[in-house]
């Protein structure tokens, strides 16, 4: 064993992203014949150092009038979007932006103590600190309630974490979650997706602290019995304290948490079940994700989570063309007649799992950006910049005005990282300043306009985008939850956002004010940028960063 184990710490200490799309040829090629010989298919594994994606499609010009008003007015000029995903119809008044880490924690927390049915967390990871903690004591709480008092004896905790990030280190979310397993057995699910390309020599190879690169299970929702939250922050205390993201409080919303309860649920079917002795098992029937066959997992996974999205897509377009025949025979309603309760706004629930096949969120944003015409603003962040050649290709080539935030090197989750991680924030710098010498040289300055966010002792973790019709003081459409808009969230990680489409004013009003809060904090990039001193980034860095990019 020590000639193999002296082999392991050698790759273990040169190794770096950017050797993994090495592991991977080496990978491919030591198992292709192996994998012939069963009669299987080819082992695949994501693109590691270049970019597929399509060239971008010509720009459309929208089609509705640029002020268009009302429920009716804006679902004609997205309904497009139920063409792919379910279209849930809700009061806008149901619908609360939350502004703070610590308000999302606090929420979070009030709600799992009051949960009588379901509580479902999914998220990359959970931390292991005294925050964390808590949380974990709220679930055990409500699981302790639920079969003392018998207020809610159907009380299930369902979790779905990634497998690489939550089996970090001796102390990790598994160890986190394991009492409540050993104790709530019966009530209690906890599952940890592994994504099909960690396998083979890439995984035997690739050190625990960069697995993750490969692809991991990013979606971030937490629901309550029929409430639910849609984010991008994870269940860790920086996000909790001073890492600043987005999060949005669907409240009472049935039909969105049946959807996304089966969700986490299709996910959790296809991933490994953490048992009460720490040990990991399928499901009896399903394809191991690093074991079985790449092709074989990837095609089940697909099914069955397409059959949760198709089920809702259908079911909603019956019911939504139901309500709307009843609507016509009632006649209109009474102004100021039941408010509180008007469905005046659109959910669209948008996945993309690439991995296995499904690119629901990717279609539809590309759709999105494609249609941004003239008479559209966008003000599009995420907390790290770094486009898709399409939807770059999409900005560039559009004609709507954009405003991109995205987060100065001081707020970047990486600054201060050790060893390789430490430069991947002036990579962002390198990925930046290219993408605005791309703008100046396109004479798209007065349209594409990029700010940094900076706020001392935080960090920034927002993504998403507000979209504002020309005339119209207050956006119409938000997109919100885990997607970067980068090359991870398209073709490696599991990820899942909502667009929400609305003329409800007081939810407009508080996108709005969420929106002008981010950017409040932010400043334009110039030329001058990039010329400070902190901005100078090396060489080698300049030199890697084509090959890494991929990989954050």
């Amino acid at each position: 064993m020590a000639a193999p184990m002296s082999w392991r710490r050698l790759v273990y200490s040169v190794y770096t992203p950017a050797l993994a799309g090495v592991f991977t040829r080496i990978s491919d090629r030591f198992f292709r014949a192996r994998e012939r010989r069963r009669g299987s298919s080819v082992l695949l594994l994501a693109p590691l150092l270049a970019e597929a994606d399509p060239a971008p499609r010509r720009i459309s010009k929208p089609t509705g009038s640029a002020g268009a008003q009302g429920t009716d007015g804006l679902h004609a000029r997205f309904q497009w979007m139920a063409e792919h995903v379910p279209a849930f119809r809700v009061p806008g008044a149901h619908i609360h932006i939350l502004t703070s880490p610590d308000q999302f924690y606090q929420v979070m927390k009030a709600r799992i103590k009051t949960a009588k049915r379901r509580v479902v967390m999914a998220s990359l990871y959970l931390g292991t600190g005294p925050l964390e903690q808590d949380l974990v004591d709220c679930m055990e709480e409500a699981l302790e309630r639920s079969q003392e008092d018998g207020s809610a004896p159907d009380l299930k905790v369902s979790i779905l974490l990634d497998y690489t990030r939550g089996s970090r280190g001796q102390v990790n979310s598994r160890t986190m979650l394991l009492p409540l397993l050993q104790r709530f057995t019966s009530q209690m699910r906890v599952s940890l997706y592994h994504t099909p390309d960690l396998r083979g020599l890439l995984r035997l190879l690739v050190p625990q602290r960069f697995n993750e690169t490969i692809g991991v299970q990013h979606i971030k929702v937490y629901l309550f019995d029929d409430s639910i939250i849609i984010s991008g922050a994870n269940l860790s205390d920086s996000y909790f304290t001073n890492r600043q993201d987005r999060y949005v409080l669907l409240e009472n919303c049935g039909e969105v948490a049946d959807f996304f309860s089966e969700l986490v649920g299709a996910v959790g079917d296809v991933s490994l079940q953490l048992q009460p002795d720490d040990s990991v098992a399928m499901l009896e029937g399903m394809v191991h994700p690093y074991k079985g066959n790449r092709e074989d997992f990837s095609a089940s996974a697909r099914e069955r989570i397409m059959e949760v999205v198709n089920t809702a897509r259908t079911r909603q377009q019956l019911l939504n063309q139901s309500e709307d025949s009843e609507d016509e025979g009632a006649g209109e309603r009474e102004e100021g007649e039941g408010e509180e309760g008007q469905e005046d706004t659109w959910v669209f629930p948008l996945v993309q799992m690439k991995p296995l096949g499904i690119q629901v969120d990717e279609q539809v944003t590309q759709r999105l950006l494609t249609d941004a015409g003239p008479d559209a603003t966008v003000f599009l962040t995420s907390g790290y910049f770094n486009l898709t050649r399409a939807y770059m290709g999409l900005v560039l080539g559009a004609g709507a005005d954009y405003r991109i935030l995205t987060a100065s090197p001081e707020v970047n989750g990486f600054f201060g990282a050790k060893g390789v991680a430490g430069a991947i924030p002036a990579a962002y710098i390198h990925i930046a300043r290219q993408f605005y010498n791309k703008v100046c040289q396109l004479g798209q300055q007065e349209r594409v306009h990029l700010h940094e966010y900076h706020r001392p002792q935080w960090t920034f973790h927002a993504k998403g985008l507000w979209y504002y019709l020309r005339g119209q003081d207050q956006p119409c459409l938000t997109l919100i939850g885990s997607p970067n808009f980068g090359y991870r969230s398209v073709h490696r990680d599991l990820e899942a956002q909502i667009a929400i489409v609305t003329e409800n004013q007081e939810l407009q009003a508080q996108l709005q004010e969420e929106q002008e809060m981010l950017y409040k904090s932010s400043t334009e990039v110039s030329s001058s940028t990039f010329e400070q001193p902190d901005r100078h980034v090396k060489l080698w860095v300049k030199l890697v960063t084509p090959l890494i990019k991929n990989f954050f």
